[in-house]
C-alpha cells in the first residue's frame, strides 16, 4: 500500500512525514538527534507548555495579532493536549541541546497540525502558535508552572507524613526507652519524644516546600529570546502573563527585569536546595526507624518475604526504598546549582537537565513521603523491649544526676556492678533510693519536661 506522506522543509532541507502524523520536521530531527537518556520529557512539563501556548494565543487574539478563527483552533488543540489524548506523541529525550527548543517545537507542531485540522486551514507552528514567543521565555515559564503544582502536592504529602508521625508521637508518649548518641545508649527518654523530632523536621519541610511558590511565581513570559522582548509588541508582553495567570489559576507575576529572569535560574537552585533538605530528612527518618526496628523497640509492618534462602526473614524493605529515594533526590538535585552556574550570558542552555532533575526529584518526594506515611501508620511499639533496655543499662542513672550528681551516680553504678549476681537495675535502684524516687525520676513526664525541677538536698541546690 502506498504511503500517504507530506513534505516539510526547514533550514537544513526537507523531510517526508506520514500525512497523519501531528509531529513535524523539527520534532523528528530531535527524535533522531537525541537518543541519550532513555527518559522522555515529563508530561507534566508538556501539559504546562500547552497551557502557556493557549495563553499566548489568547493574548495575541485580544491584541489583534491572531485571527480569532486561528486562535480558537489553537486553543482547541491545546485543550486536547491538556486532556492527555496526545500524550503518546511527546517522546523526546529528556536530555536535549538548545535550552529546550526541541520541546517547544514539539508542542508547537502538534498544536499547529491539530489546529489546522480543526480550522480547516493551514496554521503554522512558528508563524501562529509561536507568535511573539521564544523557547527562552516559554520553556522556563512552563517549567515553573509544573514546579508550582508539584510543590503544592509535595506540601500535601509532607502534611500526611507529619500527621502520621504526630499520631505515633502521641501513641508512644508514655513509653520510656533509651536515647542514643553515636549509636550508643545516652539517656532515658520517651519513644514518643523520638517521633516528635521526626514530625518536627517534616513540619519544617512542609513549610519550606509551601514557601517555594514565592520563588517560582515570577516568570519571564513575553521577554522572548533574551528578555528584551525584541519582536514582541509591548501590549502583548503585558497581557500574556495576565492571561496565563487567569488561565492556570496560579499567582504568576511578570518579572520586573526580564533579562535577569531569562539569564539566571538561581530561584530554581534555591528550590532545589529546599528539596535537598527534605531528601536528607527522609533518609534520616528511614535510617532511624530501621535502627529502632533492629533493636526491636518498634515493629514495622511486614511487607514481603525478605530472603530467597533464609526462611521467615522479613526485611525493612520500604525504609530501604525510602533511603534510596532520598539518595536519588539528593544526587539529581545537586545537578541544579551546577547547571545554573554553567549557563552563559543571557540564557541557561541546561534547563532540560534542570527540568528533568527537579520534576523527577519532587515526584520522588511526593511518592516517597506518602508511602512512608502509610508505613508509619502500621508501626507498633514493643514496650516490654523498651523497658528492658532502660532497666538493664547503667546509662539510665543519667536521669538521677539532679539528685545525686555525677560522682554519686558513678558510685551507684559501681555498687550495682559489684553485686553478685547483678540484679535488675530498676530493682537495685528501688532498694537503694526508694520506689517513689525512682518513679519520679524515670516517669515519662519527668523525662520529657524541659530541664529539671530542683529537689531539696540535691547536689545542685
Amino acid at each position: 500500500m502506498e504511503r500517504n506522506a507530506r513534505t516539510e522543509k526547514d533550514v537544513l532541507g526537507q523531510m517526508s512525514i506520514d500525512a497523519d502524523d501531528l509531529r513535524g520536521i523539527h520534532t523528528h530531527r530531535a527524535l533522531h538527534n537525541f537518543n541519550i537518556s532513555g527518559r522522555t520529557v515529563s508530561l507534566r512539563l508538556i501539559h504546562s507548555y500547552a497551557l502557556v501556548k493557549k495563553a499566548c494565543a489568547m493574548a495575541n487574539r485580544e491584541e489583534g495579532y491572531l485571527d480569532p478563527s486561528v486562535a480558537d483552533a489553537i486553543c482547541a488543540a491545546t485543550d486536547e493536549i491538556l486532556s492527555g489524548i496526545h500524550d503518546s506523541l511527546f517522546t523526546l529525550d529528556a536530555l536535549q541541546g538548545g535550552a529546550g527548543t526541541s520541546t517547544n517545537m514539539a508542542v508547537n507542531e502538534v498544536i499547529a497540525n491539530r489546529a489546522s485540522q480543526i480550522a480547516g486551514q493551514k496554521i503554522s507552528p512558528l508563524g501562529h502558535v509561536n507568535l511573539h514567543q521564544s523557547t527562552n521565555d516559554t520553556y522556563p515559564t512552563a517549567l515553573k508552572i509544573s514546579l508550582i503544582r508539584l510543590t503544592r502536592e509535595a506540601a500535601s504529602a509532607a502534611e500526611s507524613l507529619q500527621g502520621a508521625l504526630q499520631k505515633k508521637e502521641k501513641e508512644f508518649s508514655s513509653i520510656v526507652t533509651l536515647g542514643r548518641t553515636e549509636l550508643m545508649s545516652a539517656v532515658p527518654m520517651t519513644l514518643g519524644r523520638e517521633f516528635s523530632a521526626f514530625a518536627e523536621c517534616v513540619g519544617r519541610d512542609r513549610w519550606r516546600t509551601f514557601k517555594c511558590e514565592e520563588r517560582l511565581r515570577v516568570v519571564n513570559l513575553g521577554g522572548t529570546a533574551v528578555g528584551t522582548a525584541l519582536a514582541a509588541p509591548r501590549s502583548y508582553v503585558f497581557r500574556a502573563t495576565d492571561t496565563l495567570r487567569a488561565l492556570c489559576s496560579l499567582p504568576l507575576s511578570r518579572a520586573e527585569n526580564l533579562v535577569d529572569n531569562t539569564a539566571n535560574i538561581d530561584a530554581l537552585v534555591e528550590v532545589a536546595g529546599i528539596f535537598q533538605a527534605a531528601a536528607s530528612n527522609l533518609i534520616k527518618i528511614a535510617r532511624d526507624l530501621r535502627f529502632l526496628a533492629h533493636t526491636e523497640e518498634i515493629s514495622l509492618p511486614p511487607l514481603q518475604a525478605g530472603s530467597s534462602i533464609m526462611p521467615s526473614k522479613i526485611n525493612p524493605v520500604l525504609l530501604e526504598a525510602i533511603i534510596q529515594c532520598g539518595m536519588k533526590m539528593s544526587a539529581s538535585l545537586s545537578l541544579v546549582p551546577r547547571a545554573a552556574a554553567e549557563g552563559s550570558l543571557q540564557i541557561n542552555e541546561y534547563l532540560p537537565l534542570v527540568a528533568d532533575a527537579m520534576i523527577e526529584s519532587i515526584e520522588l518526594y511526593i511518592n516517597g513521603s506518602r508511602s512512608l506515611a502509610t508505613h508509619i501508620a502500621g508501626i507498633n511499639a514493643n514496650q516490654t523491649t523498651c523497658e528492658a533496655l532502660v532497666d538493664s543499662s547503667p546509662i539510665t542513672l543519667t536521669a538521677f544526676l539532679p539528685l545525686l550528681g555525677y560522682e554519686g551516680c558513678q558510685n551507684l553504678i559501681s555498687q550495682w556492678k559489684a553485686l553478685s549476681p547483678v540484679p535488675p537495675l530498676r530493682s537495685f535502684l528501688i532498694d537503694t533510693l526508694g520506689e517513689e524516687t525512682v518513679l519520679r525520676f524515670l516517669s515519662p513526664s519527668a523525662l520529657i519536661q524541659l530541664g529539671f525541677t530542683p529537689h531539696k538536698g540535691a547536689p545542685h541546690d
